[in-house]
């Protein structure tokens, strides 16, 4: 297999959508979009406003949303807002993460989102049976107040 170089984004670059590339991409910039791809090192001064999803990613710069990875990299320098769902997880001291971190065996093979929780179990009605069409629901109900006024 060929070697190829990677897919560089600048610092300068802002792109809204979303990315997707078998090989590796340095991020310097911004995206507003999610991003899949097979090798990702998002820099220093980059932000990610979407999903990542690669099989193995740096961060050294800015994710607001999940991130799904064989490998985690957190640098000193990551900021993460959002979920990681890893292999492998190292964390930098400095890095800041909020959100929750889930071990997989594959993450990259697991559905995201709300669908993965969906089951088929039948949805079941809490209401209360409606009356019947003949008869007003208060007839057969004696006052409240009624019983409690001889004591």
């Amino acid at each position: 297999m060929k070697s190829r170089a990677p897919s560089i984004l600048s610092g300068d670059l802002v792109l809204t959508g979303s990315i997707v590339s078998e090989g590796e991409v340095q991020l310097d910039g911004s995206v507003d979009g999610d991003i899949r791809a097979g090798s990702l090192i998002i820099g220093e001064d980059a932000v990610v406003n979407g999903e990542v999803y690669a099989e193995t990613v740096v961060i050294r710069g800015k994710v607001s949303g999940s991130v799904r990875a064989r490998q985690v990299q957190l640098a000193a320098t990551a900021r993460i807002e959002g979920d990681i769902v890893h292999a492998a997880l190292s964390v930098e001291s400095g890095a800041f993460f909020d959100g929750h971190c889930r071990h997989s065996t594959d993450p990259l093979a697991e559905k995201s989102g709300p669908t993965a929780t969906t089951t088929s179990a039948p949805k079941v009605d809490n209401r209360p049976p409606a009356p019947p069409a003949n008869k007003p629901a208060s007839v057969d109900q004696p006052p409240l107040a009624a019983n409690k006024s001889s004591l």
